[in-house]
């Protein structure tokens, strides 16, 4: 089956709901320079210690110093590290080898082409790569949660470029989650604002995504 990561998850509630219906990781949000579901440090942590295992748990960080994301990390405690931006300052090597056990997974957002040798180059380095639909070079970076949908096409030609497991985000919703899989066929999906209602995750848009990417995947 596709796997399935809920993003922007705000409380243990809303952990314990997106896990009921099949979610396989949960993304929690810190400090990010826009976009939604950011959320306290100290939330970040009592959710991630109220997850059962097997549950991966996502720190999306938008920090760029591999000591800086280490110090989050050790914060939050969860067990993966989503990288938003760019890594600037430390290597990859550096940060699994002192985080051992801990997986990292490098956002690329595909913005055209030059996409697929970024992404390609870093899945050499990373336990995973999540394809989003952000923007770092506005005034504003955009690192996720913008609702857009991104060139599939593209996201195709990286997950067949690649060894690494890839994950899909950027503007799916249960309306369109089975033509993304059977596009891309991605190793997980990845959902913020397509199963939420004014912020807050909402149940019957959760149970109609996991309805749509069981279907798929069944046929």
């Amino acid at each position: 089956m596709t796997r399935v990561k809920i993003c922007c998850i705000s409380s243990i509630e809303e952990a314990d709901l997106a896990i009921k219906y099949g979610a396989s990781a949960l993304g929690l949000v810190s400090n990010m320079p826009s976009g939604p579901g950011v959320i306290t440090e100290e939330l970040i942590t009592e959710i991630a210690e109220s997850v059962p295992p097997g549950i991966s748990t996502f720190l999306l960080t938008s920090k760029q110093s591999v000591n800086e994301i280490i110090d989050q990390q050790k914060r939050c405690k969860t067990n993966t590290i989503q990288i938003c931006d760019h890594l600037l300052c430390g290597t990859y090597s550096e940060l699994k080898n002192r985080l051992p056990g801990i997986k990292v997974v490098q956002v690329v957002h595909v913005t055209g082409e030059e996409s697929l040798n970024e992404a390609i180059e870093i899945s050499k380095h990373v336990d995973a790569i999540l394809l989003d639909s952000g923007n770092q070079k506005l005034e504003v970076k955009e690192l996720g949660g913008t609702g857009r949908v991104h060139d599939w096409n593209i996201s195709r030609k990286i997950r067949e470029a690649i060894k690494t497991p890839m994950f899909l985000a950027g503007g799916l919703n249960p309306d369109n989650v089975g033509d993304a899989i059977q596009h891309v066929n991605p190793y997980g999906v990845d959902i913020c604002s397509g199963v939420c209602t004014n912020g807050k995750l909402d149940e019957e848009k959760v149970k109609r995504f996991f309805e749509a990417v069981k279907f798929v995947d069944n046929n």
